[in-house]
Order: C-alpha cells, then structure tokens, then sequence
C-alpha cells in the first residue's frame, strides 16, 4: 500500500465525532473539548506517517480505515482522560503524621460530607431568615453552638485561622501596640510569621520579656497609652525547655483588664473538648481559655476540631461585634459549603462522649496499637510478595505524630512497614520506590527516613484498597 493509499485511509475530524465512543465523550467532556482531541491526535498521526516512510509503507499495510479510526479515537480519549483527571487526588497517608497540612489536615465525617453536598447542589437558606422573610445572617446558626460549646458570649467564623487573627487585630489594634512576649514570636505554616501577621493586620508589635522568660511585671510594664490589647500565643511546632517561665492566662487576663485593654488568646489547634478523657495528651481547651478570663480566643477548624479549614473567633459580645463590623469580615468569610461542614461537625461535639466513633480524626487517634499491628501484619504478606526480590520488608514500632502544630512534641505508639534495599544498594533505590508508589492510582504518601521507607499503618483505612493497587506497582 503506497503512503498516499494510507493518507485517503484517515478519517475527517467530522467523522471521527460520530464514533460511539466519542459521542459518550462529549456528553462527558463537552463537544470543543473532544473535538480538539481528535482532531490533534489525527494530526499526530498524519505528522507521524510523513516523518516516517517506513511506517506508512510498511508497518500500516494491514491497517484498514476502522482500524485507524479506533487507534485515533482511544488516543483522544487517554488524551481527555488525563486532561479531566480531578485536579485533586484521594492519596494514602502513610506518613505517621495524622493532621497532616499538606494532605489537607483533618477527614471529615460522612454526615459533614452529606451536609455541604446538600449545601453545595441546591439554593439554601443562607443568609435568608425563614420566619421572617427577610435577610438572615450566615453566621447565626454556627454563633449560637459555638457560644454553647465554649462558654463565649458571641462568634464568628473567616476562611482559615490566620485569617481570624489578622482580622481580630485589624478590628481593634489597627495603628496601635500589641503587647507578645517575645517567645511567643513563632513562623507558622508556609513560613508566615506572627510579626509579619501583625504588620499586615496594620497594628503595632510590642515585644516584652525575652525568648525563654517572660514575666507578669514585663507585661504590666509594657502597658501604656497606645497599646490595644495582650496577646498569647500558643506554641505551634516547638516547645521552650529549661530556664524559661511564662505568665498564666488568668493572670494575663487579669493585667490587661487593670490596664484596660482586652486580653486574646490564640489557640491554633482549638480543642472543643479534654483529649485526656480519651487517653490522648491533653490540650487547653476553648472553653477553659475563656473561663481564664480571655476575652477573645482564636482556632482552626481543622486540627483538633476535626473539621474543615476555617478560623474561629469566639469570645465577648461587643467585641465580636467590632469584629464583624470590619469590611475585612466580608473578605474573609467562607462559602456555604463549609459552613455546612463546620455546623455538622460541631453538631457532634454535643455528644463528646461517642466523637471516637463519629469524628475520623478522633477514630485515627484513638486508634488501638494492638489493631495497627494486626493491620500491618496482614499488609505486610503481599508487600513482601510484591517487593521480595529487590526489598526487605518487617513490622516495626512506630511513633505516631498528631500533626499541624498541635502537642508537637507528642507521639502516639504505632506500627509502620519499614521497607530496606539490600546493604550494598544506593539510597536513590529506596527514593525511586517512594516515586513509584505515589505514581499508583491512588498514591501512597509514605515517609524517608535513614534509608529506609516507612509506612504508618494508623490512618490507613482502605486495607483492600491499598492491597489491590499493589499489582500496580513497578519495581524494576
């Protein structure tokens, strides 16, 4: 069959979109999309035969007009596949980091996942008051729990905590001191940092006392005609050991109050309820933070709480009222979605004592050693079938982290797959493993240490799932 025989075979970008598959196609992707897939695909074939003589004399003389038409029409569709694939990926953690910020912190329960489904698929009441008729406010619903749960006179809710903070400031610190010890001065996620916080909020930083020890006379000192307001905040990441001292929340409430200002506490991780009862390391609490006299407290919605991103500011009612007078409240709020999301979880939190059962993050930390090692001895059977030529793999104690600056210096006792190259081999074997895994369908997230990778078996959920995928795996 000569070259030009083979071009009279390739079909018309027209009669490419009449094939069934690519009909389906474009009622998946939409009719432009799939339109340019074929038609870039019959244009890589073309270009293909003209490069190449031999091909187009030789190697396509048995190819017939359907059968070009079926190898252009599955190129478009693996072109399309990859172009739809969700931008955003289920994943495996197996880091040993359970809140973990880069895969997107805390799972969310099912009935919070209904929740913004609802939220997100139909016109809701949002900012509508039912009764009345007449425009409501979004945060009216979550205010009301919130101030339940902690104690606090008032609430509201912005997009993420440091979003909290900085909107607290510039409500009412904008061009005025605020008064931090200085160990208190800390870089949190993505290399933001509290002083930069603070400038960007338009306020004034008040450094008092020094890296390791800070005393109440330091704050009382400190206190003069331009400062706004006492800030605290907690430790993210890192703790201070040794010769160092700090004042307690009463007291600092008690110093900012004689002065006259207000005193704030930024709590980060934002425990709703004692994780001792659970026999986890305990954290301060929301509500004993405003029972210690502060009058606004700041947390995340998604370390310890359990749910989705968001930054919670409780506390006085007045001054959540300044705070939500600030054209920056607008900015900063967030979608119906999450507050769907948010109320759900909360929901929860009326009953603490089943949150093991119905909050996931909760079901991870709690998680028993003795079921984590049954789990790993179980996954590491068709591991080992799968990496026994090239790897060794065994069951080692691990130590768990909770994760996203919450008790950073705690662990909790697990298991993990150690998986080792023989002694001789590089390290980059062990590195080329890990690529290959987070190339699986559903990527596997383990953690490098020492030569060796590690994967924690607390949080994984899917063992059939994970197991299944191995076929997947290359391990050249």
């Amino acid at each position: 069959m000569s070259s030009q025989s083979i071009f009279s075979l390739l079909p018309s970008v027209d009669t490419l979109l009449q094939h069934e598959a690519l009909v389906t196609a474009r009622v998946r992707y939409g009719h432009e999309p799939v339109k340019l897939a074929a038609r870039s695909q019959l244009a890589a074939l073309r270009t293909e035969l003209l490069s190449d003589s031999d091909l187009a004399s030789t190697k396509l003389k048995t190819l017939t007009r359907e059968s070009i038409s079926e190898r252009i029409v599955q190129s478009a569709l693996d072109t399309l596949s990859g172009e739809f694939k969700p931008l955003l990926r289920p994943v495996f953690n197996l880091t040993g980091t359970v809140v973990h910020t880069n895969l997107g912190r805390s799972r969310l329960p099912d009935a919070a996942i209904a929740a913004m489904a609802i939220a997100a698929g139909d016109a809701i009441d949002l900012e509508f008051d039912l009764r009345t008729g007449s425009r409501g406010d979004r945060d009216s619903r979550l205010e009301a729990l919130l101030c339940e749960l902690t104690g606090a006179e008032a609430a509201t809710v912005v997009n993420n905590n440091a979003a909290a903070v900085v909107l607290l400031l510039n409500s009412l610190a904008k061009d005025k001191e605020v008064l931090i010890s200085r160990g208190e001065l800390v870089e949190i996620g993505g290399a933001f940092r509290i002083p930069e916080v603070m400038e960007s909020a338009g306020c004034k930083l008040r450094e008092v006392g020094t890296t390791n020890r800070t005393h109440a006379r330091d704050f009382s000192a400190g206190i003069g005609d331009n400062s706004a307001l006492i800030m605290k905040v907690h430790a993210s990441n890192y703790e201070i050991k040794g010769f160092t001292s700090c004042v307690p929340e009463a007291e600092l409430a008690a110093i900012a109050h004689a002065g006259g200002i207000p005193f704030v506490s930024d709590l980060g991780s934002g425990s709703l309820v004692d994780m001792s009862r659970f026999s986890l390391p305990p954290e301060p609490t929301v509500r004993e933070t405003i029972e210690e006299g502060a009058d606004l407290v700041t947390f995340s919605g998604d370390k310890l709480l359990g749910g989705p991103q968001a930054g919670i500011i409780v506390g006085k009612a007045e001054l959540i009222a300044k705070i939500k007078a600030n054209p920056l409240k607008r900015a900063l709020r967030v979608d119906k979605t999450i507050l769907a999301a948010l109320l759900s979880v909360l929901q929860l939190y009326r009953d603490p004592g089943s949150l093991p059962l119905r909050l996931p993050l909760l079901q991870d930390l709690c998680r028993k050693p003795e079921e984590i090692l049954a789990l790993a001895e179980r996954v590491a059977t068709p591991l080992r079938g799968k990496l026994a030529e090239k790897f060794a793999v065994q069951v080692v104690e691990f130590k768990s982290q909770i994760g996203s600056g919450a008790l950073p210096l705690e662990t909790l006792p697990s298991y993990a797959l150690q998986i080792t190259a023989p002694d001789k081999a590089p390290d980059s074997q062990i590195t080329a493993l890990a690529a290959r895994l987070r190339e699986l369908e559903r990527p596997v997230i383990a953690r490098l240490s020492a030569g060796s990778l590690l994967l924690d078996m607390r949080c994984l959920r899917d063992e059939l799932g994970f197991v299944a995928q191995l076929d997947q795996l290359c391990v050249d």
